[in-house]
């Protein structure tokens, strides 16, 4: 079973403004309403592992699996039988840029879960943008 979400905003952030906060995960819980703490386990790149705690409290171990610098990063995180992967894109456009989170959730439940793993996802990205805006 699959659920997918999608959601793209734009902003008159720079890539690198948005790209600053999405690299930092110690910005995460500025901008992300389920997120309560994130701890990765060295730096921002490819294969990286971390720890995140959830609105719940849910801990939850998350791997980076893609680091493009500057442009996109997919971390995964595994809940149980649930595989959740989360593809954060930024481009820049005109003035600004081009933000959009993909979200896949594999697994028994995904089409249950999904949406609630998701519901928060429209204000994390409101938040992001506003907070790199201010920059």
């Amino acid at each position: 079973m699959t659920f997918e979400f999608e959601r793209t905003v734009t902003t008159s952030a720079t890539s690198a403004d948005i790209w600053e906060l999405w690299s930092d995960p110690g910005t995460w819980v500025e901008w992300d309403p389920a997120v309560n703490l994130v701890e990765l386990d060295g730096p921002f790149v490819e294969g990286q592992t971390g720890t995140m705690v959830l609105t719940g409290p849910i801990e939850v171990p998350f791997t980076l699996e893609v680091v493009e610098d500057g442009e996109r990063f997919l971390d995964q995180l595994v809940m149980g039988d649930l595989v959740i992967r989360i593809d954060h894109l930024v481009k820049d456009v005109g003035e600004g840029s081009e933000v959009t989170v993909r979200t896949t959730i594999e697994g028994p439940g995904a089409d249950d879960i999904g949406p609630i793993v998701t519901q928060d996802t429209p204000v994390a990205m409101e938040a992001l943008v506003r907070m790199a805006e201010r920059g």
